[in-house]
Protein backbone atom coordinates (compact mmCIF):
# COMPACT_ATOMS: atom_id res chain seq x y z
CA UNK A 1 0.00 0.00 0.00
CA UNK A 2 2.71 2.08 0.73
CA UNK A 3 4.40 1.79 -2.35
CA UNK A 4 1.32 2.38 -4.18
CA UNK A 5 1.19 5.74 -2.76
CA UNK A 6 4.86 6.72 -3.53
CA UNK A 7 4.25 5.81 -7.00
CA UNK A 8 1.18 8.04 -7.40
CA UNK A 9 2.95 11.04 -5.53
CA UNK A 10 5.85 10.38 -8.29
CA UNK A 11 2.77 10.42 -11.06
CA UNK A 12 1.26 13.33 -10.05
CA UNK A 13 4.87 15.33 -9.03
CA UNK A 14 5.46 18.03 -11.50
CA UNK A 15 8.49 17.93 -14.26
CA UNK A 16 11.67 18.37 -13.28
CA UNK A 17 14.32 19.49 -15.81
CA UNK A 18 17.89 17.83 -15.50
CA UNK A 19 19.42 20.19 -18.21
CA UNK A 20 18.87 23.89 -18.57
CA UNK A 21 17.63 23.57 -21.78
CA UNK A 22 14.98 21.86 -20.32
CA UNK A 23 14.14 23.90 -17.94
CA UNK A 24 11.26 26.20 -19.60
CA UNK A 25 9.54 23.02 -21.54
CA UNK A 26 8.88 21.80 -17.25
CA UNK A 27 7.84 25.16 -16.24
CA UNK A 28 5.31 25.22 -18.96
CA UNK A 29 4.31 21.82 -18.44
CA UNK A 30 3.87 22.28 -14.42
CA UNK A 31 2.10 25.66 -15.58
CA UNK A 32 -0.29 23.78 -17.97
CA UNK A 33 -1.40 20.93 -15.55
CA UNK A 34 -2.06 23.91 -13.18
CA UNK A 35 -4.37 25.74 -15.81
CA UNK A 36 -6.26 22.91 -16.03
CA UNK A 37 -6.68 21.90 -12.68
CA UNK A 38 -8.05 25.27 -11.86
CA UNK A 39 -10.33 25.08 -15.47
CA UNK A 40 -11.80 21.84 -14.01
CA UNK A 41 -12.03 23.64 -10.16
CA UNK A 42 -14.78 26.53 -12.33
CA UNK A 43 -11.90 29.08 -12.31
CA UNK A 44 -13.17 31.19 -15.77
CA UNK A 45 -10.54 32.24 -18.86
CA UNK A 46 -9.44 35.29 -17.79
CA UNK A 47 -8.26 34.23 -14.65
CA UNK A 48 -6.13 31.11 -15.83
CA UNK A 49 -5.04 33.12 -18.73
CA UNK A 50 -3.58 35.93 -16.66
CA UNK A 51 -1.80 32.85 -14.21
CA UNK A 52 -0.52 31.19 -17.43
CA UNK A 53 0.65 34.00 -18.99
CA UNK A 54 3.99 35.07 -17.26
CA UNK A 55 5.37 30.96 -17.78
CA UNK A 56 4.42 31.67 -21.20
CA UNK A 57 6.39 35.20 -21.38
CA UNK A 58 9.51 33.21 -19.75
CA UNK A 59 9.70 29.83 -21.47
CA UNK A 60 9.09 31.24 -24.82
CA UNK A 61 11.29 33.77 -26.91
CA UNK A 62 8.03 35.16 -28.22
CA UNK A 63 9.31 37.86 -30.79
CA UNK A 64 11.68 35.31 -32.40
CA UNK A 65 8.54 32.70 -32.43
CA UNK A 66 6.50 36.37 -33.51
CA UNK A 67 9.17 37.18 -36.39
CA UNK A 68 9.66 33.85 -37.66
CA UNK A 69 5.57 32.93 -37.81
CA UNK A 70 5.11 36.38 -39.93
CA UNK A 71 8.16 35.72 -42.02
CA UNK A 72 10.19 38.30 -44.27
CA UNK A 73 7.98 40.99 -44.08
CA UNK A 74 8.07 41.88 -40.43
CA UNK A 75 11.45 43.91 -40.70
CA UNK A 76 9.11 46.11 -43.35
CA UNK A 77 6.17 46.90 -40.84
CA UNK A 78 5.81 50.10 -38.74
CA UNK A 79 7.03 50.45 -35.29
CA UNK A 80 3.54 50.75 -33.96
CA UNK A 81 2.12 47.58 -35.80
CA UNK A 82 5.05 45.74 -34.26
CA UNK A 83 4.64 46.89 -30.98
CA UNK A 84 0.88 45.86 -31.10
CA UNK A 85 1.47 43.01 -32.60
CA UNK A 86 4.23 41.98 -29.96
CA UNK A 87 1.05 42.08 -27.56
CA UNK A 88 -1.54 40.32 -29.48
CA UNK A 89 0.43 37.39 -30.49
CA UNK A 90 1.56 37.12 -26.90
CA UNK A 91 -1.96 37.05 -25.52
CA UNK A 92 -2.95 34.90 -28.46
CA UNK A 93 -0.38 32.12 -27.56
CA UNK A 94 -1.49 32.22 -24.04
CA UNK A 95 -5.31 32.01 -24.61
CA UNK A 96 -4.33 29.21 -27.45
CA UNK A 97 -2.87 27.15 -24.56
CA UNK A 98 -5.66 28.11 -21.73
CA UNK A 99 -8.10 27.19 -24.51
CA UNK A 100 -6.64 23.72 -25.59
CA UNK A 101 -5.63 22.46 -22.12
CA UNK A 102 -9.29 23.57 -20.26
CA UNK A 103 -9.98 20.25 -18.20
CA UNK A 104 -7.88 18.22 -16.10
CA UNK A 105 -8.48 14.51 -15.95
CA UNK A 106 -5.93 12.59 -14.47
CA UNK A 107 -3.29 13.59 -17.48
CA UNK A 108 0.49 14.17 -16.74
CA UNK A 109 3.60 15.56 -18.69
CA UNK A 110 6.38 13.34 -19.18
CA UNK A 111 9.41 14.66 -19.91
CA UNK A 112 11.70 12.57 -21.90
CA UNK A 113 15.27 12.61 -21.09
CA UNK A 114 16.82 12.37 -24.69
CA UNK A 115 17.29 15.31 -26.14
CA UNK A 116 18.31 15.60 -29.74
CA UNK A 117 20.54 18.76 -31.45
CA UNK A 118 19.61 20.75 -33.82
CA UNK A 119 22.73 23.04 -34.70
CA UNK A 120 23.00 25.00 -31.48
CA UNK A 121 19.44 24.09 -30.28
CA UNK A 122 18.10 21.77 -28.53
CA UNK A 123 15.11 19.52 -29.38
CA UNK A 124 13.14 18.70 -25.87
CA UNK A 125 11.16 15.84 -26.01
CA UNK A 126 7.75 15.58 -23.83
CA UNK A 127 4.69 13.12 -23.85
CA UNK A 128 1.15 14.23 -22.55
CA UNK A 129 0.18 11.19 -21.02
CA UNK A 130 -3.82 9.84 -20.54
CA UNK A 131 -4.93 8.30 -17.26
CA UNK A 132 -7.00 6.08 -19.44
CA UNK A 133 -4.02 4.08 -20.80
CA UNK A 134 -4.56 5.46 -23.80
CA UNK A 135 -1.30 6.32 -26.76
CA UNK A 136 0.45 9.80 -25.54
CA UNK A 137 0.60 12.79 -27.62
CA UNK A 138 4.13 14.01 -28.56
CA UNK A 139 4.85 17.53 -28.15
CA UNK A 140 8.99 18.45 -28.63
CA UNK A 141 9.95 22.34 -28.07
CA UNK A 142 13.01 23.34 -30.07
CA UNK A 143 14.88 25.53 -27.48
CA UNK A 144 17.75 28.42 -27.75
CA UNK A 145 20.09 29.67 -25.28
CA UNK A 146 19.94 33.46 -25.89
CA UNK A 147 19.76 36.44 -23.87
CA UNK A 148 17.50 35.37 -21.35
CA UNK A 149 18.96 31.38 -21.56
CA UNK A 150 17.09 28.29 -22.53
CA UNK A 151 13.56 29.63 -24.67
CA UNK A 152 11.47 28.27 -26.45
CA UNK A 153 11.70 28.89 -30.46
CA UNK A 154 9.16 26.83 -31.50
CA UNK A 155 6.74 23.49 -30.74
CA UNK A 156 6.60 20.14 -32.69
CA UNK A 157 3.38 19.27 -33.05
CA UNK A 158 3.25 14.78 -32.83
CA UNK A 159 7.14 15.32 -32.86
CA UNK A 160 7.01 16.65 -36.42
CA UNK A 161 4.75 19.32 -37.14
CA UNK A 162 6.30 22.87 -36.78
CA UNK A 163 3.69 25.10 -35.34
CA UNK A 164 5.94 28.33 -36.71
CA UNK A 165 5.48 26.92 -39.61
CA UNK A 166 1.70 26.42 -39.24
CA UNK A 167 1.69 30.04 -38.30
CA UNK A 168 3.63 31.40 -41.35
CA UNK A 169 1.07 29.95 -43.50
CA UNK A 170 -1.44 31.48 -42.25
CA UNK A 171 -0.01 34.74 -41.01
CA UNK A 172 2.15 35.39 -44.49
CA UNK A 173 -0.40 35.79 -46.66
CA UNK A 174 -2.15 38.60 -44.53
CA UNK A 175 0.83 40.82 -44.54
CA UNK A 176 1.82 43.40 -47.44
CA UNK A 177 4.95 45.36 -47.33
CA UNK A 178 4.71 47.95 -45.07
CA UNK A 179 1.46 46.72 -43.32
CA UNK A 180 -0.15 44.83 -41.10
CA UNK A 181 -3.79 45.77 -40.59
CA UNK A 182 -4.95 42.28 -42.16
CA UNK A 183 -3.25 40.43 -39.49
CA UNK A 184 -4.00 42.80 -36.51
CA UNK A 185 -7.60 42.29 -37.37
CA UNK A 186 -7.15 38.09 -37.69
CA UNK A 187 -5.39 37.78 -34.51
CA UNK A 188 -8.19 40.17 -32.61
CA UNK A 189 -10.63 37.64 -34.16
CA UNK A 190 -8.92 34.53 -32.79
CA UNK A 191 -8.43 35.91 -29.25
CA UNK A 192 -11.66 37.02 -29.37
CA UNK A 193 -12.85 32.75 -30.51
CA UNK A 194 -10.40 31.29 -28.32
CA UNK A 195 -11.57 32.92 -25.02
CA UNK A 196 -14.71 34.04 -25.96
CA UNK A 197 -14.81 37.50 -25.18
CA UNK A 198 -13.11 36.82 -21.66
CA UNK A 199 -9.97 38.01 -22.40
CA UNK A 200 -8.68 41.62 -21.10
Amino acid sequence: MKLLAIFALLLAAPAVAATPEAAPVAALDSALIASMKAGSAGQGFAARAAALDPVVKQSFNLPVVEQNSVGFLWPTIPAAQQQQLDTLFEQFTVDSYVSEFAAYSGQQFALLPAEKSLGSKKIVETQLVPSDGSSPTELDYVVADGANGWQITDVLLNGTISQVAIHSSDFSSLVTSGDASQLIAALKSKIAALSGGSSQ
